[in-house]
């Protein structure tokens, strides 16, 4: 039976991924800051937090990181942790820098120290990009971050491929585009339209606070980008892929899809409040995921309509 740690279990992309790695016979490993404080409230929703082993490593610190490989000695990370807020980053750029910078650092030099033959994913973002207008970005396509996650994650990919390269490590980046699901906390701003949306529906008298409902993101749904990250791991050579939808929406055309579908007028009940604005923010963001569908075989079933009815329904179903 393989074994896969997964760095950063407890978040959106872990939980499912924890899932869909025990649906596949692996014996999953669970990383986590502290297991014995945290929650794994995700993995309680999905059912199975008592089907993996959870344990605890600060892969800010590259012993606790090479003393957790040695010990589990997995076939396969998932490089999963880190301060995950687009948003947050601005307010944290110091903890969003270490915690996905020298975090990933300390795993790529952990996994070349044991010399284990450890195949390595990490996650990757779409904010490496920055604003690139119109362009719909591949994999060939510069980055010019425009937050300090966006820088972050720029500094993470390039280790992997440094690694990769130098070391001859099996290390890969998956360049996600959004991808969302009701295992989202309300700080990102898919959960918040779809809790405040239920709540007015089921009678509140709120409004919905928003920054700039302008900007244009690709939606996708998480469950099936967790896929993704398996399927690079399993290919004989490593590499790089940008996974999304490929289709562009506003950010008010995804309330839109929320609010009709619980048969209310957006426009009734959304404000914007443009303290709410990053200091830097993208516009717009394309991507052009057919790498990843001629190499992985993979390509997204959902769009951005699926994902929110998807997220509302699930919503509903919690407020029952």
């Amino acid at each position: 039976m393989k074994k896969a740690l997964i760095c950063g279990v407890s978040g959106q992309d872990g939980a499912y991924l924890a899932q869909l790695l025990l649906n596949k016979g692996y014996v999953v490993y669970g990383g986590s800051r502290d297991s014995q404080m945290s929650s794994f409230k995700n993995l309680t929703k999905l059912e199975i937090k008592e089907k993996v082993n959870l344990l605890s490593i600060n892969i800010n610190d590259f012993r606790s990181v090479l003393q957790t490989i040695l010990k589990v000695r997995p076939d396969e990370i998932y490089n999963l942790a880190g301060q995950s807020s687009v948003g947050l980053s601005f307010e944290q750029p110091v903890e969003t820098l270490e915690s996905i910078s020298v975090g990933t650092l300390n795993l790529l030099e952990a996994i070349r120290f044991s010399e284990l033959p450890v195949r390595f994913y990490n996650a990757g973002s779409s904010e490496c990009f920055g604003d690139t207008g119109n362009l719909a970005a591949n994999e060939n396509t510069p980055f010019r971050p425009r937050s300090p996650y966006g820088v972050a994650k720029a500094a993470a990919f390039w280790q992997v491929a440094n690694y990769r390269e130098a070391y001859n490590l099996h290390a890969s980046t998956g360049i996600l585009f959004n991808h969302e699901s009701p295992l989202r906390p309300e700080r990102f701003v898919t959960q918040k339209i779809v809790s405040v949306a239920c709540r007015i529906a089921r009678g509140s008298s709120e409004k919905l606070v928003l920054g700039n409902i302008n900007i244009a993101r690709d939606w996708g749904w998480a469950p099936e980008y967790v896929e993704a990250m398996w399927l690079m791991l399993q290919q004989n050579t490593p590499d790089d892929y940008v996974i999304a939808t490929g289709q562009t929406f506003q950010l008010k055309d995804f309330i839109k899809c929320v609010f009709d579908y619980l048969n209310l007028d957006w426009t009734l009940h959304v404000s914007c409040d443009e303290s709410l604005f990053r200091p830097t923010d993208i516009a717009e963001g394309h991507a052009q995921p057919e790498k990843a569908y001629k190499v992985l075989g993979w390509k997204a079933q959902y769009a951005m309509s699926d994902v929110a009815k998807m997220i509302v329904q699930a919503k509903l179903s919690s407020l029952q």
